[in-house]
């Protein structure tokens, strides 16, 4: 069983950004840059079927510059098999991302595809859902349990409560944050990642973004709170900001 994890290099969620003077874009001036948090724990979560069943084969793929070898480098040392960087310095939508994904898959032909279900610098949760789509594959989103044996099932997160499913390979699946906890990566794996594959290649898709960044801003400070004394003074400080009738 082939499982191919998508992952993006993303600016640390814990870092303090700050837009650029003109607006165009983030200040990246000493950022740090991290595997997107939920492609980690898509990634965790191949290695843990891999350790159950060591006949599955993990790939981890990036699209992005040069730069995203340190994050596939990063997904060999926690565990992928090899990695595979589609190097390139234009800028991706999530139309793109999943028509490059599709070529690739295409090629590979893996069993699963397991990912995260958004990046959190776009936040836009759009990737998973148009790859499956094009693939014409099953798919489950917001995983939180995933088993992996002659067919998938899936427990996923929903608004009204858990809801399992179970999928016929191949199959696509998007993590959500229950799934697991990510593995801290100990020295031999970091060793072993220097020596696993980790293939270039140039990408396939030649269309452009259908979308475009208008400008970049910081959100206004927030304003300070008060402090009320009783329920009468909140409901009446409520009535003064309109909040109340």
């Amino acid at each position: 069983m082939l499982i191919l994890v998508p992952v993006k290099r993303v600016i640390d969620p814990y870092a303090k950004v700050r837009p650029l003077a003109d607006g165009s874009g983030i200040d990246t001036t000493g950022v740090k840059f991290e595997i997107n948090p939920f492609d980690e724990i898509a990634l965790e979560e191949a290695v843990r079927q891999k350790e159950k069943n060591p006949s599955v084969e993990v790939v981890a793929v990036s699209i992005g510059a040069s730069e995203c070898e340190e994050q596939l480098r990063k997904a060999l040392a926690i565990g992928a098999d090899r990695a595979i960087l589609i190097e390139t310095t234009n800028t991706y939508d999530s139309p793109m991302v999943a028509e490059e994904l599709r070529h690739l898959i295409e090629e590979l032909q893996p069993s699963v595809v397991l990912m995260g279900k958004q990046a959190t610098d776009d936040d836009n949760n759009q990737a998973g859902q148009m790859l499956a789509a094009k693939l014409d594959w099953p798919q489950a989103t917001f995983a939180s349990k995933v088993d992996l044996g002659s067919s998938a099932k899936v427990t996923r997160e929903t608004d009204s409560g858990e809801e399992t499913l179970e999928l016929p390979f191949p199959c696509l699946i998007t993590t959500d944050l229950r799934l697991n906890e990510p593995r801290y990566i100990a020295l031999p794996g970091i060793i072993k990642a220097r020596s696993k594959p980790l293939d270039r290649r140039p990408p396939k898709v030649t269309s452009t973004p259908k979308t475009r960044r208008v400008r970049v801003e910081s959100p206004p400070p927030r304003a300070a709170g008060i402090k009320v004394g009783s329920v009468d003074e909140l409901v009446a400080a409520l009535k003064d900001r309109g909040v109340l009738a």
